[in-house]
């Protein structure tokens, strides 16, 4: 178990902390894992294919550009993620199935929701820097998130 609050006392020089900005979705108050990143823009082709390969305990960082026109992720996206055991997902973007998700065993920060599902084009990047939210997610570094917030180290702080 961890608390940000907590790793922010202890390793403050070690961190970045995300803007406030993403709500929280999903039965999971906190998750942790090393990030594995996508750049989508409307289009979540590369969610779904990304959930089915990312590593077990990897949290995926989706870089939507910030746009709330429709969502990237909905109930059987989370389903995907669910059963490859993954430790969470962070959405620059929206979800949908917001009633369903907040059932299931997954933690899940979005800017919001939307009902309108993406486009299928399958345009985008994988595993490369993503900057929003004041910070900078970069592949294989440590992403924290709990009820106080989401930071990110480059190294895993817990033993």
């Amino acid at each position: 178990m961890f608390h940000t609050a907590d790793l922010c006392d202890q390793f403050r020089e070690q961190l970045q902390v995300a803007d406030p900005i993403l709500r929280h979705y999903g039965k999971k108050r906190s998750f942790t894992g090393p990030i594995s990143t996508i750049k989508v823009f409307e289009d979540n082709v590369l969610v779904k294919s990304s959930l089915e390969s990312i590593p077990k305990g990897h949290v995926l960082v989706v870089d939507g550009g910030g746009s709330t026109r429709c969502a990237l992720i909905g109930d059987n996206l989370a389903e995907i993620a669910i059963s490859r055991e993954l430790a969470g997902i962070v959405v620059y973007g929206c979800i949908r199935d917001s009633s369903f998700i907040n059932e299931m065993n997954i933690g899940i920060r979005a800017l919001g929701t939307n009902p309108m599902k993406s486009i299928k084009q399958g345009k985008g990047d994988v595993d490369i820097p993503l900057q929003f939210a004041g910070i900078v997610f970069k592949p294989g570094h440590t992403l924290y998130a709990d009820g106080d917030g989401i930071i990110v180290s480059e190294t895993c702080l817990l033993t």
